[in-house]
């Protein structure tokens, strides 16, 4: 057998592995187009994020490509999902997709849990396990009555407020839907503004009535403003009043003072509910005059019928650099804190 060459000896192929590649197959092609995202942008994030090739040949269809059988589920849980939210209304955007992500492994029903439809407007789904758990609170109205939602800028503690009030003022589950917030410079320096205490407030409200717009839509919430079933007022319109029936929304609580807080909070009359949300870390009250949040978190803990989700850096979800900023200044105030 001199000569001759063994099978072992061949030289083995250096033809690479092709990937396994699923294909998923959709119906609506508007959907699928906003789902892909322009320029493919939200496919590219997900190959990123999950380690795929994804790819979008045509014909309502998408391709997964990856070795991983993991990685393909994972990637095809996501594109479903987004799928899914957009067939309930709701927005597919780079936050949206990185919702998709960080939650993929909820099912239907939980989902659904945390999903706010606003009847003849939109839809808001929780992003974040925390915002999960607030909506749950939100929606807990047989053991729940005041709902705290605390934390940094851009974690949706008052868009989602405002959405479930919005909803339950359509469903007419509440006669009313209340919100106020502190004008922390009512005073002297209003004075100087033209125009009526009316018109010299407006500005402080302006991000609420932008909530409002984005829940139940510009024409529906002007005529519910006019019918009285909507009011956005400053937080010292409340005092001596008694809120029946109404969904009540406490927004920037941070600038309320302790007096105002206590006075706020004891306006719920019968068959309403309270949401208070703010941020601890981001008062404009002078240094003199505490904020009235903190000590109402304290004194309410132990309270049954009162929620308190505490949202961190990792819930927001306005935008991602918001994240980073968050975190750089709660490094320095670290930095800064003493010893």
């Amino acid at each position: 057998m001199t000569g001759s060459k063994s099978r072992s000896a061949r030289p083995r192929s250096t033809k690479p592995k092709r990937a396994a590649v699923e294909t998923l197959h959709f119906d609506d092609a508007a959907r699928l187009r906003a789902l892909i995202g322009e320029g493919d942008a939200h496919l590219i994030l997900i190959e990123s994020e999950l380690g795929v090739a994804l790819s979008a040949p045509g014909a309502g269809q998408i391709q997964i490509a990856a070795d991983d059988p993991k990685a393909r589920a994972e990637a095809r849980r996501v594109i479903n999902r987004l799928y899914g939210r957009l067939g309930d209304g709701l927005m597919c955007d780079e936050s949206e997709v990185r919702s998709a992500l960080l939650l993929a492994d909820n099912d239907g029903e939980e989902e659904n849990a945390t999903l706010i439809r606003v009847p003849r407007g939109a839809s808001f789904l929780a992003r974040t396990p925390r915002q999960g758990e607030y909506v749950r609170a939100l929606k807990n109205d047989r053991d729940t009555d005041l709902i705290f939602g605390v934390g940094p800028a851009g974690t949706g503690k008052t868009l989602l407020a405002v959405a479930y009030g919005a909803s339950q003022l359509v469903l007419r589950r509440v006669e009313r839907l209340i919100i106020t917030r502190p004008a922390v410079e009512a005073g002297e320096k209003l004075g100087f503004l033209p125009g009526d205490l009316a018109e010299k407030v407006d500005p402080y409200l302006l991000p609420v009535w932008d909530a409002l717009s984005d829940s139940l839509g510009k024409n529906q919430m002007e005529k519910m403003r006019e019918e009285g079933r909507v009011e956005v007022a400053p937080l010292a319109f409340m005092r001596g009043r008694t809120l029946n029936r109404a969904f009540v929304i406490v927004d920037e609580a941070q600038n309320a003072t302790r007096a105002q807080m206590r006075m706020v909070l004891t306006r719920l009359g019968q068959g309403s509910r309270m949401v208070v949300t703010g941020d601890p870390t981001q008062t404009d009250l002078d240094h003199r005059q505490p904020s009235g949040l903190p000590e109402a978190l304290d004194i309410l803990k132990n309270d049954s019928r009162v929620s308190v989700t505490r949202f961190e850096r990792a819930d927001v979800v306005r935008h991602d650099l918001v994240a980073r900023i968050v975190e750089a200044y709660e490094s320095a105030d670290t930095k800064r804190a003493p010893k």
